[in-house]
């Protein structure tokens, strides 16, 4: 069984942890920080995880992202885990909702990408048997005073 790993983290609480593909979605996508009834918030709330998913360009880069992983997985070698990493500013909206609806459509999980609008792309992976680990480094970390 392939193993993909994806860990969500923020640029503001330390460097990017080591992965074969990194993607940093602090400037080209809305930054929920910037609004006050979302700030306190993290991808664990309905509110968070709906205004990131309907940022323009959000759920063609999850399946940008699924493609990329297609593509390492493709490769000869296969002998340890396809880590993935995605990056904002706190770790605590952006990279830890795109990181759960990748997470979810990897698993094949279509139940569960559906509230990330991804429920098609997990219907390709149903039954492709990846091993999903997601962790989110700095979702619990306290907001970034910026």
């Amino acid at each position: 069984m392939t193993t993909v790993a994806i860990t969500s983290f923020g640029y503001l609480h330390g460097p990017q942890p080591p992965a074969r593909a990194c993607f940093d979605l602090r400037h080209q996508f809305r930054d929920p920080h910037l609004r006050p009834e979302l700030r306190y918030l993290t991808a664990r709330d309905d509110a968070v995880r709906e205004a990131v998913m309907s940022t323009d360009g959000i759920i063609p880069l999850v399946h940008a992202i699924a493609a990329t992983v297609d593509a390492y997985l493709a490769g000869p070698c296969q002998d340890e885990p396809l880590t993935v990493a995605l990056g904002c500013a706190g770790g605590r909206h952006r990279a830890a909702t795109v990181a759960a609806a990748l997470a979810a459509a990897l698993d094949g999980d279509t139940a569960a990408a559906a509230p990330y609008l991804v429920a098609d792309l997990a219907q390709r992976y149903e039954g492709c048997g990846l091993d999903i680990d997601l962790h989110h480094r700095d979702l619990d970390k306290d907001v970034v005073d910026r």
